[in-house]
């Protein structure tokens, strides 16, 4: 069962109109898009959520999660670098709220198939969206440099052990499987806590893989285009090196006089929120109002 991170203090940002039109630029499971539309229902006005995802897998799932609300949902395979075209296929100028939650969701992570999985073995992917052409893991983990590789591993994943980890891998190639991946690196560097050592290597590839740091500079740079004035936008994150970024973006919209910061100091679930849903223990939301 997928459970929506902070969605109570999420959808209080939004701040939901009768007739507004708000993204959700990170359909996943549908969690978000369907509290925002069935908010929007009881609101009785004509407002509806344009639910986006790279996933077309997800996107089928969120169809299914959210039939109850369809009429107040319309559905897209979109990139953040792509919203403005999406709102143009809506013939929509802006919207009302945006909101993108950075978090992969747990059907992806586990799905041994979609090469995301610690624990499950499958082909060594890692494409958020499969119909998509570019490099999957297996292309970087066997044909990048072994000088490039360790600085891809440090500086997406914060991995200290990098250099000993990509020296392994050149020296293991071929390597076509997660299973394979994740032995390897447990066999070279030791466990120092509860995360698998193969943890942030993986992340380090996901990221790379999907280029979601370049999609989220994409996203934070279209914001002040896409969203209305008095419209809000809210981000979650889960990674240091994303909190990082949309700190800096939303604190640069606030200096240039297009957005006022509604979280001066990012906010974390509640403690009640961790001990229900544990993945939501490292998310950290953040929320700017535009001007």
């Amino acid at each position: 069962m997928h459970v929506p991170v902070m969605l109570t203090e999420c959808l209080e940002f939004l701040n939901l109109q009768p007739d507004g039109v708000y993204g959700d630029l990170t359909a996943g499971l549908g969690g978000h898009s369907g509290a925002i539309a069935r908010r929007l229902a009881q609101l009785s006005g004509g407002g509806f959520v344009l639910a986006c995802d790279r996933d077309a897998e997800s996107i089928e799932l969120a169809r299914a999660n959210t039939a109850d609300c369809a009429d107040r949902i319309r559905f897209h395979q979109a990139l953040f670098s792509q919203v403005e075209e999406t709102l143009a296929v809506e013939k929509t100028k802006q919207l009302d709220g945006l909101l993108a939650d950075l978090g992969a969701s747990k059907y992806q992570l586990t799905e041994g198939g979609r090469g995301f999985s610690l624990m499950e073995s499958g082909p060594l992917d890692m494409r958020m969206s499969r119909s998509t052409q570019g490099p999957t893991a297996a292309d970087l983990v066997n044909y990048e440099s072994e000088r490039d590789l360790a600085w891809l591993i440090f500086s997406l994943g914060g991995e200290r052990r990098s250099r000993k980890i990509a020296g392994a891998i050149v020296r293991a190639r071929p390597i076509h499987t997660t299973g394979q991946l994740a032995k390897l690196i447990e066999g070279v560097v030791p466990r120092t806590g509860k995360l698998h050592p193969a943890t942030q290597t993986f992340m380090a590839l996901r990221l790379a893989v999907n280029r979601e740091m370049e999609e989220l500079d994409a996203l934070l740079d279209a914001i002040p285009r896409v969203v209305r004035k008095g419209g809000r936008a809210a981000i979650l994150t889960f990674m240091s090196l994303e909190d990082r970024k949309v700190k800096h973006g939303f604190q640069a919209m606030a200096q240039a006089g297009k957005a006022k910061l509604l979280t001066r100091h990012v906010v974390k679930p509640t403690a009640q929120e961790t001990h229900s849903n544990p993945p939501s223990r490292s998310a950290k939301l953040r929320a700017v109002e535009l001007l």
